[in-house]
């Protein structure tokens, strides 16, 4: 029966839930929630009559967000921060089932299976890299995605339709995109609740926040390079594809606004075309699509739109939409740069194994749910056997175009590397291999490099010592590929210590040079331990 079966799988997400949570809550404390760990760092700060924006978190992480979202999360200092992890865990999970409750709409079912869909959704949903990084690092994203999502299919009052989407960018700017949405789609009305509420939050941060909310909004706004390192494989944009490729710091900010205005303005026409079919959860969702695309940071507990998207995919008419619905579920799902590191060090398919995410999400923006949308306005008179032509010639070619874009990129490319400074030396994911005078002691006679690798889901990370013989020391990706530098660090006296990341080191070498620029020791089956 059909209760039953609903019955059954809303007992796997449950299952699904507190496994992820148990999971989460069993992490080190350094490691566990910790963004929101950031939040009650912050909340503490305010309430202590501190600046918000000097607050930095052990880990250096500092509170980003606009002055109104500390408003919300202020009162959560009024519990221990061990009884803030659990609600937030629980609300979380709770807005994925109030997700794909909203999302329903767009799968024709019949009563009875309606249930039954809303659980196989949530599921889906929630076994997804994006809701299990919202769980891991306890983030906002998944709020964020439900206030605008239920705003935009038009699930509240019409008299207050549009407030959520305001409040959401309140909370976080890039709903904002909704408000352009609104307008393109002739909702001028939600359009102006939308901006109305959005001021209103933020001159009532204002009122209560003064000084924070002028540092926030006269600059701190822009200073993107507080949330992190942009170039990391995490950041799923074209901002962050972008400079993963190499692209001139003088010619990103032009080129990424000419992508983002093609990518977003495509998606907008189409989605205002779904909104004017009576389809307003497919369009919310290719809005929500071009919000991940558009914005300059978009964390893998961003792409909550990406795994949405593809679920409506597979769900469409035609092989071909249930296809590409059933691929970009995998990337949602898998990191494929981490599964396939033995070949992702080839030209070109390093470049979209790596980058499957912010490709995914721009094709979404692109294509909506069938067609490529600009194609799809022009051709909609014509007969239906030659409106697929054109879809599909213009499909191939694109996909050719975007071979041959991307196959220069060099064999030894590799983004996510990093060597660690001084500032990072109190991190213990970074430097492990030992933790004081006695544990750091030089290698032994003979050997130069002393080391331990840890392999992580995504990256690799080597940290240890060298003697005094050592004077530079070099890694690189791929045979071929351009030379790192690691700095030597003197973290105890008389001793030196290094440390670094990379996504990959199946093709790695490491080189330790002498004075005299003599190679003393290289190793590369050690980082393959």
């Amino acid at each position: 029966m059909p209760w039953r079966r609903a019955a059954s799988m809303w007992s796997l997400f449950g299952v699904i839930a507190v496994v992820s949570s148990v999971l989460v809550l069993r992490r080190p404390d350094w490691d566990r929630l910790s963004d929101l760990h950031i939040y009650y760092g912050a909340a503490q700060t305010v309430e202590a009559a501190r600046p918000l924006y000097e607050y930095a978190a052990a880990n250096g992480g500092p509170f980003t967000y606009p002055p109104f979202a500390m408003l919300l999360l202020r009162p959560m200092v009024a519990l221990p921060e061990s009884a803030v992890q659990v609600i937030w865990l629980v609300g979380t999970i709770a807005a994925v089932a109030a997700i794909a409750a909203t999302v329903r709409g767009a799968f024709p079912v019949a009563p009875p299976h309606r249930q039954l869909v809303v659980a196989a959704i949530a599921c889906a949903v929630l076994v997804s890299a994006p809701a299990q990084s919202n769980l891991r690092f306890g983030q906002v994203s998944m709020f964020i995605v439900l206030l605008a999502l239920v705003d935009a299919v038009g699930l509240t009052p019409s008299r207050y339709r549009g407030v959520l989407v305001g409040v959401a960018a309140a909370i976080k700017l890039t709903p904002l995109l909704f408000v352009v949405f609104f307008l393109v789609s002739r909702r001028y009305r939600d359009a102006a609740r939308a901006l109305g509420a959005f001021v209103g939050c933020a001159v009532l941060a204002a009122v209560v926040l003064p000084t924070d909310s002028w540092t926030y909004w006269t600059g701190m706004m822009l200073e993107t390079s507080r949330i992190g390192n942009l170039a990391s494989l995490g950041n799923q944009s074209v901002h962050g594809m972008l400079m993963r490729v190499g692209v001139s710091p003088e010619t990103l900010p032009l080129l990424w606004a000419a992508l983002v205005a093609l990518v977003c303005g495509t998606a907008l026409l189409r989605a205002r075309s779904l909104q004017l079919d009576n389809q307003p959860v497919r369009a919310a969702v290719l809005v929500g699509c071009a919000t991940v695309v558009a914005s300059p940071v978009s964390w893998t507990h961003h792409q909550v739109w990406t795994v949405l998207a593809a679920m409506l995919l597979v769900a469409a008419r035609g092989v071909l939409r249930r296809v590409a619905g059933a691929a970009l579920l995998v990337v949602t799902v898998f990191s494929l740069g981490a599964l396939l590191d033995d070949v992702s060090t080839f030209p070109g398919l390093q470049f979209l194994l790596e980058n499957a995410r912010a490709l995914g999400a721009v094709t979404v923006c692109l294509a909506g749910f069938g067609g490529i949308a600009v194609v799809a306005v022009g051709t909609a008179r014509r007969p239906a056997g030659q409106r697929r032509g054109w879809l599909r010639a213009v499909t191939a070619v694109t996909a050719t175009l975007a071979c041959f874009a991307v196959l220069p990129l060099p064999a030894g490319a590799d983004p996510t590397f990093k060597a660690y400074t001084v500032t990072d030396a109190d991190n213990p994911r970074y430097f492990y291999y030992c933790r004081d005078v006695a544990g750091c002691a030089a290698p032994s006679a003979g050997a130069a490099v002393r080391f331990g690798v840890v392999r992580e889901k995504t990256k690799v990370r080597v940290n240890g010592v060298v003697d005094e013989s050592v004077t530079r020391l070099e890694y690189r990706s791929a045979p071929g590929g351009a030379p790192r530098v690691i700095p030597l660090l003197d973290l105890h006296p008389g001793q030196r210590e290094f440390s670094f990341r990379s996504a990959n080191m199946a093709h790695g070498r490491l080189v330790a040079y002498g004075a005299d620029g003599r190679e003393l020791a290289s190793f590369t089956d050690e980082l393959n331990p």
